[in-house]
C-alpha cells in the first residue's frame, strides 16, 4: 500500500495502542500546533509525517 499524506485518528490509535478518544487528543494537539505554524488542517486527521516526526519515528 502506498504511503499517505495524512493519518485517521483510528491509524493513530492503532499506531500509538492508545484509545480512540486519547488519539482524538492527540491529532487535536498536533493539528493545534500545525495551524500555530500557518499550515491548514483537516479534523480527525493529520499529516503522517508531522506525527512521526512528533513521536520520533523519524529523523
Amino acid at each position: 500500500m502506498a504511503e499517505r499524506s495524512f493519518m485517521t485518528v483510528e491509524e493513530v490509535a492503532t499506531e500509538l495502542r492508545v484509545s480512540k478518544s486519547k488519539a482524538y487528543e492527540i491529532v487535536r494537539e498536533l493539528n493545534a500546533e500545525l495551524r500555530g505554524r500557518g499550515y491548514l488542517t483537516v479534523a480527525g486527521r493529520v499529516n503522517a509525517a508531522f506525527f512521526h516526526k512528533k513521536v520520533c519515528y523519524s529523523d
